[in-house]
């Protein structure tokens, strides 16, 4: 028995279920058999698409699909972009009278394991979306005081990748105490299911998201398709190069390449244009930052397409020895914006990214 008095022991007591409970959509026998299937996070930053970015809410099942079909047939699989993703507002806006979340039957009429099952049978991860607070950041319901509930939900679905977003927090400066609970959640949840952690860099999260299991982690806010948006997180990370490692790769946010002011996250008056998405990508990749896709793959023209698969860039991104990039001081005077990036990589070979994010 849990005997320490803390708020600890609040959580080891009422979180950790017995011998005989149901967890994943069957018996088990102990919490301890569980623990030892610890997921094993990612040696090299994720790589995959998520619905926010173009669709926000208007999501669906069909969408879904067809998405993930558009991502086959261009041969996305094979360039490692191995998750698809729904973000918020995917779920009815209350729980069952068990206290279970349920998928929206309007956008997702055969439920989240038959689609979690299709995306499968394409090759492909499944991930979904949940919040550490009491409702998400769209107002639906989040995962405060239903961690183990949610995630043994999430396990039986087929879940593999779960965001785990920060809005309506019932109270404040706690992020590491909710993000570790979660952590936890997922680890017993009979499913290896990779932690994306979204705090949006608060609390002085590069201190403390190891300790909590998740394999990435935003450091930013959210990211706009405009170009200001994405300098602004670009040189954000100059300072926090030392916060990324294979294990728990520093998240900037999903890509806005490819969207041209189409979709949730557009902003301004005038898209982007193609060499501002070459710029934002080169920077993901020579970064080593995880690569999650936002626009519409169904109607990515040829450029984006070729841009987002390029082998050279996909190769620096994906360097099997995932070290940290730094900015030479002797080709950088102005320290408030990058002008050369490099990185080593292995084979002896080194990135250089000379950008000019000024003009």
């Amino acid at each position: 028995p849990c005997m320490i008095q803390s708020d600890f022991a609040v959580f080891c007591a009422f979180f950790l279920p017995g011998k005989g409970e149901e967890r994943g959509g069957g018996e088990y026998e102990n919490s301890f058999a569980y623990e030892r299937r610890m997921p094993v996070n990612a040696a090299l930053p994720p790589m995959g698409w998520n619905s926010w970015n173009t669709f926000g809410g208007d999501i669906s099942e069909q969408l879904i699909l067809e998405t993930a079909c558009a991502m086959k047939e261009k041969g996305y699989l094979e360039k490692g972009y191995r998750y698809v993703v729904i973000d918020d507002c995917w779920c009815l806006h209350e729980r069952d009278e068990a206290g279970r979340l349920g998928p929206d039957p309007i956008k997702f009429p055969r439920g989240m394991k038959a689609l979690a099952e299709d995306i499968h049978a394409l090759g492909f991860r499944f991930g979904m979306y949940s919040c550490a607070g009491t409702r998400t950041c769209a107002d639906y319901p989040g995962s405060y005081g239903h961690e183990f509930l949610d995630a043994r939900t999430f396990a039986r679905w087929g879940v593999d990748f779960l965001k785990y977003d920060y809005c309506d927090m019932p109270f404040a400066g706690q992020a590491e105490f909710y993000y570790r609970r979660m952590g936890q959640a997922l680890r017993l949840s009979g499913r290896d299911i990779l932690f994306s952690a979204c705090n949006w860099g608060s609390e002085d999260v590069w201190r403390w998201i190891r300790t909590t299991g998740a394999g990435m982690y935003r450091s930013t806010g959210d990211i706009f398709d405009a170009f200001g948006s994405m300098k602004e997180i670009a040189v954000s990370q100059l300072p926090r190069f030392d916060t990324s490692a294979p294990g728990c790769f520093n998240d900037m946010d999903m890509l806005t390449v490819g969207m041209y002011r189409q979709g949730n996250v557009a902003r301004g008056d005038a898209a982007q244009t193609f060499d501002e998405y070459r710029i934002q990508f080169a920077l993901w990749c020579v970064y080593g930052a995880p690569l999650m896709l936002g626009c519409d793959i169904r109607k990515m023209d040829r450029d984006i397409l070729a841009l987002v698969t390029n082998k050279e860039l996909l190769a620096i991104d994906q360097d099997p020895l995932a070290l940290q990039p730094y900015a030479p001081e002797t080709c950088w005077p102005d320290k408030a914006e990058p002008r050369v990036v490099a990185r080593l990589l292995d084979g002896k070979d080194l990135a250089l990214l000379f950008v000019n994010l000024r003009s």
